[in-house]
């Protein structure tokens, strides 16, 4: 008799089943851990190593700015050969793949997707491609998880259960938010509460999190000023915000479905040729604007510090637009989170700073809207509202915002709700998966 995803809860309330999975989960955070923090400090590495390529591109032979070029080019096209010859299932964020594991509609986790996604990554977003680092580490894992579940013997519901929680650990650790990596787990990757994967999830996040701290340090990713907390008038400007982002997130969707339907017409071409090219033209831009590319983290940092004005920020915006859409479509291995991230930020930085030259006599401070709009547009775009308040609250250390994050975050729900634009993890496995009969009942490799 066939199980399934609402059965393999059931099945882990045992006590001994639950210590066994407890026992486990710090062993597959620990894991998920030290890889994802070596990963990040590769990306490190290599946008150093990209900003030094460009700047070395500006000497006095002209000739350079096409070997800058090539080389992005060359790293995107080498990214997508990786994912078709090895391992299909790494091309892009990986989340849906993972979601429809869980699910029993594909096989499990194979292994061999985590060098592809490791390296696949590095050459991808190193390139500059607007890509996120949380996809790989995600996808990573899981399959971490997997090989953790098969070694020790376990079942199908109990190897669910830890490569949900290996999932979570790994957006923990793309982060440094241990407590949205647990609440992505329920919320985004099962849907539903099971005590036993909330349980693992905890485990395995807190595990990964004391892992990735002794290498990346403990501060949280983005340095926020401190925050006033919104007076009554103000509030309300947040809500607006949210109905912004709303319509930003369905616009977004759709550019990013479209982008893919796109490149489903080229199918004629190679997949690493399509890579090539849009890596070939992010290495131009790069040459030109180098803080645009890439996963966008140090233009977020810039946001939040209020760095930005009225004139230039919409074209920026509409830049990391297209190109988020464009790399996301290049089949490459590479997260929608930073890239959010981004695009958030920029835009609660722009109606803020409208805010104050309309409202002056209040008291705004456009960075509390670029801290809000991260999170209004990420839940705009993932319809994921634990996940995006706590994910955005651990990276910047900010808590004043919170009242404001809710109600522009339900506006920005909402939205798109109403309008019939579904949840963009939701539109990605529509797109590619197949239900593989059978699947839910093995704990294998394909």
């Amino acid at each position: 008799m066939k199980s399934n995803p609402e059965q393999t809860g059931e099945q882990n309330e045992r006590p001994g089943g639950r210590l066994a999975l407890a026992l486990l989960a710090p062993i597959v955070g620990t894991m998920s851990g030290l890889l994802g923090a070596i990963f990040r400090l590769a990306l490190e590495r290599a946008d150093h190593l990209r900003n030094a390529a460009i700047i070395w591109g500006h000497g006095p032979n002209v000739a350079r700015i096409f070997i800058v070029v090539a080389a992005c080019a060359g790293g995107a096209g080498l990214a997508a050969w990786m994912v078709r010859r090895f391992s299909p299932s790494a091309s892009g964020s990986g989340i849906p793949e993972v979601e429809a594991v869980l699910e029993g509609q594909r096989h499990d986790a194979p292994y061999r997707a985590i060098p592809v996604k490791f390296l696949g990554g590095l050459l991808a977003i190193g390139s500059g491609l607007a890509l996120g680092r949380e996809g790989p580490s995600v996808q990573m894992g899981a399959s971490i998880a997997h090989f953790v579940g098969k070694t020790f013997k376990r079942n199908w519901p109990d190897c669910r259960v830890l490569m949900a929680a290996g999932a979570g650990a790994g957006l923990a650790t793309s982060f440094n938010s241990p407590i949205a990596g647990a609440l992505f787990v329920l919320e985004e990757l099962v849907k539903r509460f099971e005590p036993s994967i909330a349980i693992v999830a905890l485990g395995a996040s807190s595990s990964a999190i004391l892992v990735a701290r002794y290498f990346l340090g403990d501060m949280p990713d983005f340095h926020v000023q401190a925050l006033a907390y919104p007076s009554n008038v103000m509030k309300p400007l947040f809500f607006v915000l949210g109905v912004l982002a709303g319509f930003a997130a369905i616009a977004y969707n759709r550019a990013i479905l479209g982008a893919l339907s796109a490149a489903d017409r080229l199918h004629q071409w190679p997949a690493e040729l399509r890579a090539a090219i849009i890596g070939g033209a992010v290495g131009m831009l790069a040459w030109f604007a180098p803080d645009l590319v890439g996963g966008g983290d140090l233009l977020t940092q810039k946001t939040l510090l209020g760095q930005g004005t009225i004139a230039m920020i919409p074209l920026t915006f509409l830049v990391r637009f297209v190109l988020g859409a464009v790399s996301y479509a290049s089949e490459t291995p590479g997260g929608l989170f930073a890239p959010m991230l981004v695009l958030g930020a920029q835009l609660g930085l722009l109606f803020g700073l409208l805010c104050r030259s309309i409202f002056s006599d209040l008291s705004i401070q456009p960075e509390a809207f670029a801290v809000v709009g991260m999170a209004a547009f990420f839940c705009g775009v993932v319809r994921a509202p634990l996940t995006g308040i706590v994910l955005v609250t651990e990276m910047t250390g900010n808590v004043t915002m919170l009242p404001a994050m809710l109600g522009a975050c339900f506006a920005a729900m909402l939205v798109p709700a109403l309008l019939g634009n579904a949840p963009i993890y939701e539109s990605l496995s529509a797109r590619g998966v197949q239900v593989s009969p059978g699947s839910r009942n093995r704990c294998v490799v394909p």
